[in-house]
């Protein structure tokens, strides 16, 4: 990507384009928007059949853009006029143009429905038996079949006329040169058939197979539509999932109000059946919700004052208040429901080789086709000229630069589609290649590998101090620390009503833990390397440490004015389904290391619970050194996903070759990262890795098949056959096939909807 040329931040315009047909189509469009001054980069996606973007707003807008593609020869639908604020918006702008676009395939449905209509009757005159003279059966059928050339097929024409004017070519000018080659051969011989019988032959037309191409192909387009169509359901069953109404709670009275009504701080009542309205954190009432619909995991989790709930999710036993904290566009649902829009619309890198073999296409069959004719006209038997006609239709009708342009969007759009429904939240066509391709995971330990809500197990006062006081001490220095450990030291000492004293001078050490000053009193909490710097002797306390390490635990000293205080034992247990997620990544061939701040004993009794060998655990890691060790791994040619939950682990993100964020963590790190899991289960690391593969492997099926189909039948289609078994392709047959190759693309494609994340 090119910097914005005035160096402002690019925007990102998404354009809705009507008219595209195959990879063509895309790139020419793709062309004109990049020549656009102050296009920063744009992506033309044909099965979403949309342009997003990114431009230098002080040099170009969406006026700019449309007028580009415009230019190009291609339309684009009018402005939403509802902003996308909400999930419910962006699925409202969907089933707008799901309408739209239901109108244009009832249309294109009726014109192939009646062409192929007219093409059966053109066939049965002709060729009756006994029936009339060919001369008379042609002038009989030359008025259905001119209707059909131009009322049915005049799109094609209409598209070609447009190409031609700027220079270029599409498939539509292949079906208009062919189709209007067949049915102006055989008007001609129709109004003046004495031209063949100067010559000696039967003026035989081809009416029936310019009606029943052009019917074929319609009708391919509607198929093609309709399966098109299918790809795009995910958006609307994440939607489909939030509630219509919530229940709040204001002025001591309960009051259901539209969903749009909710605002940040009302309270809400979410009685059992229910489902969650917006996201927020429950104030009172405990309850099991369900939250499969977003993370995936089938067991409810018990929800209680200070927990998070997610909108959407189902409220199963209990009834509970809840304190919204986002609604409209910040909820997790519209935001997973405008990431899986932005995955659907990207290119993934695998298609820049149909890109360019689709850019030089249409000329190059358009070559052929002059060729074959030549061939047939110079070489080939009588009549040759019909021969060498019917073989050039036939070349260019088969052709079928479709399929290569919906081999890659239709499989992004159904398998990051699919992965969304499974908790995983896909970045894009490249985090989705790039997923397919890692060899080497690297889970950071507190938030990923543990609950990463750590409780403080015991306080272990040294020689002068008391239990009180170090805790008290400890919780009033950490009140200004959002790390996990801090919060809970501090949540202990708030239950025995301490950890109030004035503190100052508060400082975070990056990987060995806080200093404050208390009432006067220096204070540092951490690691040993912290109280190394202090200069405090924590020889007696040591012992301690290591079986509290031994046991899983985190150890963690405390110093008060460069003297050992004691000793807090805080306990992160193991998620419980952690050791599942590593033995699945092992099965399938990955390596799994563990990557943390904490001690190597600590590090490594969870390595073991886990199924992690002690030669891949990373202990005693500061967060800046995270990166170096992910690329030291990169250095040894290993293909790394980083997953963390951190605002640390966001340089380790950014560095892996695919960043795996926890949606339970921080926003920095799912913003640094290419793949985001919602529920925070780390077996759904497997899963995006599953998904990625299953859906890169249908993408190189659907990529042979486009690419091994033009290459073995468009020679067929020029006669190659013909001197060895004497065999030639029906142009009929040849628009079939075409259809097929399209409709069997995007079908292969919707196999994914079926996939188990668990297994794909």
């Amino acid at each position: 990507m090119r910097p914005a040329p005035l160096g402002l931040p690019a925007i990102e315009i998404v354009l809705p384009i009507e008219g595209m047909t195959c990879a063509s189509c895309v790139n020419r469009i793709e062309r004109f928007l990049k020549k656009t001054e102050g296009v920063v980069e744009a992506s033309v996606n044909l099965a979403t059949e949309r342009a997003t973007v990114k431009v230098d707003p002080a040099l170009a807008g969406r006026t700019e853009l449309v007028q580009a593609v415009e230019a190009a020869g291609y339309e684009v639908r009018p402005e939403s006029t509802t902003p996308q604020e909400t999930a419910a918006d962006i699925a409202a702008e969907v089933d707008a143009e799901a309408v739209e676009r239901d109108r244009e395939l009832r249309d294109v449905k009726l014109r192939a429905l009646t062409s192929l209509a007219i093409a059966a009757v053109i066939m049965a005159v002709v060729a009756w038996p006994g029936g009339l003279a060919m001369e008379d059966a042609n002038k009989l059928v030359l008025l259905p079949a001119t209707f059909v050339q131009f009322w049915a097929g005049g799109r094609f024409m209409r598209a070609a006329w447009k190409a031609a004017r700027h220079g270029d070519a599409t498939m539509d000018t292949l079906v208009a040169i062919g189709t209007l080659a067949a049915w102006g051969y055989s008007t001609l011989i129709t109004l003046w058939p004495q031209i063949l019988a100067d010559a000696g032959r039967e003026p035989e037309t081809y009416f029936d197979s310019s009606t029943i191409i052009v019917g074929l192909i319609l009708l391919g387009r509607w198929l093609e539509a309709r399966a098109k169509r299918q790809t795009a359901g995910a958006i609307r069953a994440l939607v489909g999932l939030q509630a219509k109404t919530a229940r709040v709670l204001r002025d001591g009275e309960e009051t259901d109000v539209p969903l749009e009504q909710v605002h940040a701080g009302d309270l809400l009542r979410v009685r059992p059946g229910e489902k969650v309205p917006v996201d927020g954190i429950v104030a009172e009432g405990v309850s099991a919700v369900d939250e499969s619909m977003l993370t995936g995991e089938s067991m409810p989790a018990t929800k209680r004052a200070g927990d998070e709930v997610i909108g959407a999710t189902l409220n199963t036993t209990g009834t509970f208040v809840f304190r919204a904290t986002r609604v409209g566009r910040d909820t997790v649902l519209a935001q997973i429901v405008k990431m899986v829009e932005q995955a659907q619309g990207s290119k993934a890198p695998i298609q820049a080789l149909a890109d360019r073999i689709s850019g030089i296409f249409v000329p190059i069959v358009l070559v052929l086709a002059g060729l074959t004719f030549a061939a047939w006209f110079v070489f080939g038997p009588e009549p040759r000229f019909t021969l060498g006609l019917v073989a050039a239709i036939t070349v260019l009708i088969i052709a079928c630069p479709c399929a290569m342009g919906l081999a890659t969007p239709t499989a992004i759009m159904v398998g990051t589609g699919r992965a969304a429904q499974a908790g995983v939240l896909i970045r894009g066509g490249e985090a989705l290649e790039g997923a397919g391709r890692v060899n080497t995971v690297i889970f950071d330990k507190t938030g990923t590998l543990t609950v990463g809500k750590p409780a403080m197990a015991e306080a272990i006062p040294a020689e002068g101090f008391g239990e009180a006081e170090l805790l008290d001490l400890a919780a009033s220095a950490e009140r200004g620390s959002e790390h996990p450990l801090g919060a809970a030291i501090v949540a202990r000492a708030r239950e025995s009503e301490m950890g109030f004293r004035a503190a100052s001078d508060f400082e975070a050490v990056p990987g060995q833990g806080v200093v404050a000053s208390v009432e006067g009193r220096l204070v540092a909490i951490g690691n040993r390397r912290l109280m190394a710097a202090h200069e405090a002797d924590i020889a007696a306390l040591v012992p301690v440490a290591d079986r509290a390490a031994a046991e899983g635990r985190t150890p963690v000293f405390v110093a008060v004015d460069g003297r050992a205080a004691g000793l807090l034992v805080i306990a992160d247990p193991v998620k419980p389904e952690a050791a599942e997620a590593i033995a699945q990544l092992t099965k399938r061939g990955l390596e799994a290391w563990l990557v943390t701040g904490d001690g190597r004993a600590t590090a490594e009794s969870v390595a073991r619970a886990v199924g992690i060998a002690p030669e891949r655990v990373l202990a005693e890691v500061l967060p800046g050194e995270k990166a170096e060790r992910v690329r030291e791994l990169q250095a040894a040619g290993k293909i790394v996903a980083m997953v963390g939950d951190g605002i640390n682990d966001a340089p380790a993100l950014a560095q892996a070759d695919l960043g795996v964020a926890i949606g339970t963590g921080a926003d920095v790190a799912i913003e640094a990262s290419d793949v985001t899991l919602v529920g925070g289960d780390p077996r759904l690391v497997t899963s995006a890795i599953a998904l990625s593969r299953r859906t890169m492997r249908t993408i190189r099926e659907n990529l042979a098949w486009a690419f091994g189909y033009n290459v073995v039948l468009i020679p067929v289609a020029m006669g190659v056959l013909y001197p060895f078994l004497g065999l030639t392709l029906n142009p009929a047959l040849a628009a079939g096939a075409m259809a097929f190759s399209s409709v069997s693309v995007v079908l292969n494609s919707l196999r994914l909807r079926g996939a188990d994340p668990r297994k794909a």
